[in-house]
């Protein structure tokens, strides 16, 4: 956000315990198929054991989250508990397009 160093900085009780900034570039289509292809419980999502992605859920991911790896969690966190609530084990496109819909906010 621009500016915000500067806003921040006026609060020295906040500004002091942050140490370092760092900027993520989206995530490159064959980043994304290896993290989505190998174990998304990596990224601290509770998503079902031996749950898979289908391929066009994957093409649905990139283009819902541009590849951003914040929104590709907030995504994935959504789409596990659809999975959970439905009994499924598959992310599918129709899954990917549903939690799309009810984005998740913070952690339940």
């Amino acid at each position: 956000m621009p500016g915000f160093e500067k806003r921040l900085a006026r609060q020295p009780q906040l500004y002091s315990r942050i140490g370092f900034v760092h900027s993520y570039r989206p995530l490159a289509a064959d980043e994304l198929e290896l993290l989505l292809n190998n174990d998304p419980r990596a990224l601290g999502l509770a998503l079902p054991m031996g749950c898979g992605i289908a391929a066009e859920a994957v093409n649905a991911i990139q283009r819902n989250t541009s590849a951003n790896l914040r929104m590709v969690v907030r995504l994935l966190s959504q789409a596990g508990r659809i999975l959970e609530v439905n009994g499924m084990d598959v992310i599918t496109q129709a899954v990917v397009e549903a939690a799309r819909e009810s984005p998740v906010i913070g952690r339940a």
